[in-house]
C-alpha cells in the first residue's frame, strides 16, 4: 500500500517502512509526525478526493536532518566593480514512514 501526501509545497509518493526526505519538519529526532493533507492512498482499492480522505492519516517518525547540495550563486552591477559570491544548503528532515491508515 502506498500513498501521496503534500509537503513543503510537493507531492512525495510515500509506503511503509520507507524513508523519505521532506523540508524542514518541527519536532525532534526520535518524535512522531502526523503529515497531512493525503492526497491518494492505494491498497486494494484506491481512495481519492476530500470525503473519501476524510480520515486517512500517514504517520512517520523523524529519523534526523540533512543538508541538500550546495547552490552557488553570483551577483555583481557592471561597471561598480560591486561583485558578491554566495552560497546556500538547503536543511531537510529525514522521515521514516511508520504507518499509513484508511478511514
Amino acid at each position: 500500500m502506498y500513498a501521496v501526501i503534500a509537503s513543503g509545497g510537493k507531492q512525495e509518493k510515500v509506503a511503509e517502512g520507507q524513508q523519505v526526505t521532506l523540508e524542514l519538519l518541527k519536532g525532534d529526532e526520535g518524535s512522531e509526525v502526523s503529515l497531512t493533507p493525503v492526497l491518494l492512498v492505494d491498497g486494494d482499492t484506491v481512495l481519492a478526493g476530500a470525503s473519501a480522505l476524510a480520515g486517512a492519516t500517514v504517520t512517520g517518525r523523524i529519523v534526523g536532518t540533512t543538508a541538500g547540495d550546495k547552490v552557488n550563486g553570483f551577483t555583481y552591477k557592471r561597471r561598480t566593480n560591486q561583485r558578491r559570491h554566495y552560497g546556500h544548503r538547503q536543511h531537510y528532515s529525514v522521515v521514516e514512514i511508520t504507518k499509513i491508515s484508511k478511514p
